[in-house]
Parts: C-alpha cells; sequence; structure tokens
C-alpha cells in the first residue's frame, strides 16, 4: 500500500479521521475520558499529521507530528487534543466555540530533502532543520498566504527561529513533503 498521501481517501475514510478528530477536541475541551480509535484500517496506518482548527474562519490552533511513530488513531486523537488545548500562539478553545468549530486533517508523505529551485508552490511543505532549530509549514500555508517560493523558504525560516534570509547562506537542510488536506467544511460541501 503506498503511503497516504501518495493516493485519495475514500470518502468514507476521510470522515471518520475527521468525526475522531472532532470527537478528541471536544473530550480535551470537556475533561472527559480519552477516546479510543474506531477499528477501521485508516487509523493502523502511520503517517505524518496535522490537525487545524478554526473557529468561525479564525486560526484557533494547529499542532502535528512530522514522522509519526504511533497509528493514525493515535497522532489524530493527541495532534487534536493539542491544537486545542496546548498551542502556545493561543488560548485554548472553549467549550463554547465547540459547534463553530472547523477542522482540517493534513496528513504528511516521508520528508525528502529538496533545492530550493525544485519547491512548487501549493504542491510542497517545507522543513527547515539547522542544528536544534526546526520549522515546518504546510503546503496550504504558501497558496493561502500568497507567498512565492522565496518567501515561503524565508517564513519557514523564521518558524524555525532564524533569519529570513539563511536559507540562502547558512548550512541548514530543506525538506519536502506532501499532503492530502480535508475537512469537515469540505467534506460537508461535497456531501450537499
Amino acid at each position: 500500500m503506498p503511503s497516504l498521501p501518495e493516493f485519495v481517501l475514500p470518502k468514507e475514510d476521510r470522515r471518520a479521521l475527521l468525526e475522531f478528530a472532532r470527537q478528541s477536541v471536544q473530550s480535551a475541551v470537556t475533561r472527559n475520558a480519552n477516546l479510543a480509535p474506531p477499528p477501521i484500517p485508516v487509523f493502523t496506518q502511520i503517517c505524518g499529521v496535522f490537525v487545524t482548527l478554526h473557529v468561525q474562519g479564525k486560526l484557533r490552533g494547529c499542532i502535528g507530528v512530522i514522522e509519526a511513530e504511533e497509528p493514525l488513531g493515535a497522532s489524530i486523537s493527541h495532534c487534536a487534543a493539542s491544537a486545542a488545548l496546548h498551542d502556545p500562539r493561543f488560548s485554548s478553545v472553549r467549550a463554547e466555540e465547540l459547534p463553530y468549530l472547523q477542522i482540517e486533517i493534513s496528513l504528511l508523505s516521508t520528508p525528502s530533502p529538496i533545492r530550493p529551485e525544485e519547491i512548487e508552490i501549493g504542491r510542497h511543505g517545507l522543513l527547515i532543520v539547522k542544528d536544534r532549530h526546526r520549522g515546518l509549514l504546510l503546503p496550504q500555508v504558501a497558496v493561502e498566504h500568497s507567498l512565492d517560493r522565496e518567501a515561503f523558504l524565508g517564513e519557514t525560516c523564521r518558524k524555525a527561529g532564524l533569519p529570513r534570509d539563511a536559507w540562502k547562506s547558512e548550512p541548514l537542510q530543506i525538506f519536502s513533503f506532501t499532503c492530502e488536506v480535508f475537512s469537515d467544511h469540505s467534506e460537508r460541501s461535497s456531501a450537499a
């Protein structure tokens, strides 16, 4: 079986992953017991994943794992709960926000080295590594913020805590990955 981001998941699998992420957020916010993933094969796959939360169109959290060490079900549960409660950029999601919550899941391919001139905006996400500094931006970030290749590299360096132009002169590693991205908003739209 190819790695998850290399093919389009069936609609049922996408919906199951999104519903489990939603249940994980609700459980974390309301302090209920942890959930076990349903016995569906997609939950046993291993790949990097990011869970992004929006409330009424505003980013409220985004947490993920680049190289998963546990099955997708466990990764989604941890990432969804952490995005809701522990993203240091935002206050914790509150119970009254839950009805307005939109969830987006990004399943990552394995990162591989890339040269700056090979980066395709909208296709590649970036991971920049230098010593203990690491910065990652998902492919949709470049599109949502209308970044060109150089700006995308600069923003990823900034996220790593490096100067924006570090990619031009400093010895660092640049990795790319692709994503399969889906959200409960897009799943509801396609079901209508």
